[in-house]
This record gives structure tokens, C-alpha cells and sequence, in this order.
């Protein structure tokens, strides 16, 4: 059975290219954006991977992604399933700041500590704590039962509600999960036991 499960956080945005907080905000994907989201598709179709299941989030910048991705793969045909649930964290006050003037006005210190922290909010929006309490109950009811009944799923999203299904994925801990990044437009592609835990992990990286 092909109990597979790939994780793309989309491609470079507008924003990403301004060091901004960008959280729910809505930026497009720049022209490097474009082309991570094509070569992620390319290399999912070389490696031979294939899905029935997808989802993403409400935000565009993850929708253009996985558009381009199925494109590249052969797969435009497929019902993509959208949902908020699958949001980057909301950086309430943050969002729109630059993240150096941010850093200038706060200390470097308590801006990391907002960005990286586990569960410490910033002011207004939402810690690392509280995007895993709405991306969990997802996976659990929407996407894992997919990838249990064999069929090869991807979700499509953002930095932070993907790491947030990285702690249960890969048994990070509060204090591990700072230290774990994902880069925009590589492909991590899983295969899981029937247990739901993992039995293997590999980067498409170019």
C-alpha cells in the first residue's frame, strides 16, 4: 500500500522577498516562487510520485503553488481541497512589519523568541502552541485517514502550520521545534507505517 504523504511549504512570496511578516496576509508568489513551485512539481514526477488527495490553505501565495505543482506533474484534473485550517500563523501586530525594523523596535531577542518560540505569541496573534491546536485536528480528521487508505496525499501550505504537523510527524518537542526550518518549494516526502508513524523521510532538494 502507498501510504504516502508529501509536505511543500509554497514558494518564495512578494513578502518573503521583503523580509516581512506576512502571516494571513495575502501576497502572490514572486518570479523565484514561480519557478520552486514548477521544479518541486518536476522533481515529485521524476521521483515517480503520484497523488488522489490534495490539500492547501486559504491563502493564494499556497494555492498558485499547488497549481503549478499539479501542472508540472500531470495532475491539473485533481480536486484541490482548500481550507484556513491549513493557515500560516496569524503574526497579529507583526504582520506587515519588516523583520529587522521589527527587531530594531522590540529587541532581536523578543522578535526570535516570537518567531521561533513554541508558545509565546506574538502581540495579537497566534504562538507555534496555538497553530498546531487547529492544524492538528485536521491532519487527524481530514488528511492522515487519507494517506491510511493508501492514498498518496500532498498538502501544500505554510512555514509555520507545517512545522507545526513536523512535531507530530517527526516527534519534535517544544524545545527542538525552533531549531527546524522548512525552505520554500522542497518537496519532504514521507511514507508512513499503518500505525501513521513514519517509516521513511526524504528532501527533494534541487
Amino acid at each position: 500500500m502507498d501510504r504516502t504523504l508529501v509536505l511543500i511549504r509554497h514558494g518564495q512570496s512578494d513578502w518573503n522577498l521583503k523580509n516581512l511578516f506576512t502571516g494571513w496576509k495575502d501576497p502572490g508568489l514572486t518570479e523565484v516562487g514561480i519557478h520552486e513551485a514548477r521544479e518541486a512539481g518536476k522533481r515529485l514526477k521524476k521521483l515517480g510520485v503520484t497523488f488522489d488527495k490534495v490539500f492547501t490553505s486559504a491563502l493564494t501565495r499556497a494555492q498558485h503553488t499547488t497549481e503549478l505543482v499539479l501542472e508540472e506533474m500531470g495532475l491539473s484534473s485533481l480536486k484541490v481541497v482548500k481550507d484556513a485550517q491549513l493557515n500560516e500563523r496569524d503574526y497579529g501586530d507583526l504582520s506587515g512589519l519588516n523583520k529587522a525594523e521589527a527587531a530594531l523596535k522590540w529587541g532581536e531577542e523578543q522578535v526570535m523568541i516570537w518567531r521561533r518560540s513554541y508558545d509565546t505569541p506574538p502581540p495579537g496573534g497566534e504562538s507555534l502552541r496555538d497553530t498546531l491546536a487547529r492544524v492538528l485536528p485536521y491532519y487527524c480528521q481530514d488528511i492522515l485517514p487519507c494517506v491510511l487508505r493508501g492514498e498518496p496525499t500532498v498538502v501544500i501550505a505554510h512555514g509555520n502550520s507545517l512545522r507545526a504537523l513536523l512535531m507530530v510527524l517527526e516527534r519534535a518537542t517544544p524545545e527542538t521545534i525552533p531549531g527546524i526550518e522548512l525552505h520554500t518549494g522542497i518537496p519532504v516526502v514521507y511514507r508512513m507505517r499503518a500505525d501513521s508513524t513514519v517509516d521513511s523521510k526524504q528532501m527533494l532538494e534541487a
